[in-house]
């Protein structure tokens, strides 16, 4: 399938930066602390702010203060964080002023994990620093396209979570799923799935870009 547009969003990790390992090691040391299952909390974490995961599975909690410790301890561990295949090659071929990123991370998180695995950081990327809702809701990628001075349907958001493709969906955005942290099944709101990063082929010409799913 190929796509045309002016602009691409990406979520940050699943998709740019492998950071599962990490996120698996803090979520099990936080769910034994609690005496809480991981198995649900594994399930549905991706794409959502820290946050809200601590607010479903631990409403008794001072969710705010959790999600601080847990995002302060996972963004100092690089113990098995890596680019995704791909990503420096697709990030290399696409002008600065037409990429950026939306995620779920905060900007600390955000940075220091590209700066980590070597790619670049745009000048406009948002975090759960920007925004007072976070993925689903619509704010952080109506955020992203905004500082882009793009409108919604000249954009393309590529995500693995089923969170961020409602919250890029309810934007305005056509969406690109990428299998690497959920079954295709769970993605199927989005306009095209493919396996992993390193399918998309990403090519700028005539002042646009066009993307070629393999």
């Amino acid at each position: 399938m190929n796509f045309t547009c002016k602009a691409i969003v990406f979520d940050l990790d699943g998709i740019l930066v492998d950071s599962d390992p990490i996120a698996v090691r803090h979520w099990q040391r936080w769910a034994k602390l609690h005496d809480l299952p991981v198995e649900p909390i594994l399930a549905s974490h991706h794409g959502r702010p820290t946050v809200e995961t601590v607010r479903q599975f631990a409403p008794h909690l001072d969710a705010v203060a959790e999600a601080k410790a847990q995002e302060v301890a996972e963004a100092d561990d690089t113990d098995g964080l890596v680019a995704h295949e791909g990503a420096a090659r697709i990030l290399s071929a696409i002008p600065p002023d037409r990429w950026t990123i939306a995620t779920s991370g905060t900007r600390r998180t955000a940075t220091f994990r590209l700066q980590h695995v070597g790619l670049p950081i745009p000048n406009t990327i948002v975090t759960a620093d920007d925004v007072e809702r976070g993925k689903p809701a619509p704010d952080p990628y109506l955020l992203a396209i905004s500082r882009l001075d793009l409108a919604a349907e000249d954009c393309i958001v590529i995500e693995d979570a089923p969170s961020g493709i409602t919250s890029a969906k309810s934007a305005g955005a056509r969406v690109i799923g990428i299998a690497s942290t959920n079954e295709p099944s769970a993605l199927s709101d989005a306009d095209a799935i493919v396996s992993k990063l390193s399918d998309l082929r990403v090519e700028f010409t005539d002042n646009c870009l066009k993307i070629t799913t393999a």
